[in-house]
C-alpha cells in the first residue's frame, strides 16, 4: 500500500490522466461519425464509378460505415472505462486503438499508393461502359449518373456515341448528356447535328479520373489523420491504466 503523501501526489496525475483520456474519446467518438458521414458520402458520390469495375455493388463504402460505427461504440466504452478507472478495461481500450491505428494506416497506404492504378482501371471501365451502353444494365446506369453529376457527354466528346451499338442501332445519344434545364427530344438526341446544341460536349473520360482519384486522395487523407490520432489515445490509455495498477488506485 503506498504511503498517504505518495498516493496524495499521484491523485492529481490520475486525474489530470482521466480528464485528457474523456477528452480523447470524446474526440475519438466525434472521429467515428466522421468515419460514418464519408462512407454515406463515398456510397452516394462513388458508388457509380465503383459500379463501372464491376456488375455488383462495392463493399467499400458500407466498410467505412461499418468501421466508423464501431469507433462510435468504442469511443463510449472508453469514456466508461476511464470513469470506471478499470485497467483491465483501458488496457482493452488501448489494444482497440492500436488496431484501429494499423487498419487505418494500412487503408491510407493502399488507396495513396493505388490510386493511380484505380483511375486507370475505371478509365478503361468508363469506355468500355460506354461501348457497350444498352440503357438497362448497372453499368449502362453508372454512365447515365457520371454524366448527369459531372455534366459530360462520351468518352471524349459527344460524338463519341456515334461510334457505339446502342447509336447504331437507332437509339440515339442518351437522354443523360442532355444539358441542364434543356429538353431533349428522341429525335433530336438521334441526330448528331441537331443534338449539338442540346447534350454537354465535354467528355467524360477525363473528369472520371480526375474525379476518382481526388476524392480517393481525400478517403486516404482522412485515414491518415483518423490512424496517427488513435497513438495519443493508446498513450493516455496505457499511462492511467500502470498509474492505476501500480498505486493500487480507485477510481471515484
Amino acid at each position: 500500500m503506498s504511503p498517504p503523501s505518495r498516493r496524495l501526489q499521484t491523485k492529481p496525475v490520475i486525474t489530470c490522466l482521466k480528464t485528457f483520456l474523456i477528452s480523447y474519446s470524446l474526440i475519438f467518438w466525434f472521429t467515428g461519425v466522421i468515419l460514418l458521414a464519408v462512407g454515406v458520402w463515398g456510397k452516394v458520390s462513388l458508388e457509380a464509378y465503383f459500379s463501372l469495375a464491376s456488375d455488383q455493388t462495392t463493399n467499400a463504402p458500407y466498410v467505412l460505415i461499418g468501421t466508423g460505427a464501431i469507433i462510435v461504440i468504442f469511443g463510449l466504452f472508453g469514456c466508461f472505462a476511464t470513469c470506471r478507472g478499470s485497467p483491465w478495461m483501458l488496457k482493452l481500450y488501448a489494444m482497440f486503438l492500436v488496431l484501429v491505428f494499423l487498419a487505418e494506416l494500412v487503408a491510407g497506404i493502399s488507396g495513396f499508393l493505388f490510386r493511380h492504378e484505380i483511375k486507370a482501371v475505371l478509365g478503361s471501365a468508363y469506355k468500355d461502359a460506354v461501348n457497350n451502353y444498352n440503357a438497362t444494365d448497372a453499368k449502362s446506369a453508372a454512365v447515365d449518373t457520371i454524366q448527369r453529376t459531372l455534366h459530360c457527354c462520351g468518352e471524349n466528346h459527344f460524338y463519341d456515341w456515334n461510334t457505339t451499338k446502342y447509336f447504331k442501332d437507332g437509339n440515339g445519344i442518351p437522354a443523360s448528356c442532355c444539358k441542364e434545364n434543356v429538353v431533349c427530344s428522341p429525335e433530336n438526341l438521334k441526330d448528331l447535328d441537331k443534338a449539338r446544341d442540346l447534350v454537354n460536349d465535354k467528355g467524360c473520360f477525363s473528369l472520371v479520373t480526375v474525379a476518382m482519384e481526388s476524392n480517393l486522395g481525400v478517403i486516404a487523407g482522412i485515414s491518415f489523420g483518423i490512424a496517427f490520432f488513435q497513438l495519443i489515445g493508446v498513450f493516455l490509455s496505457c499511462c492511467l491504466s500502470r498509474y492505476i495498477t501500480n498505486n493500487q488506485y480507485e477510481m471515484v
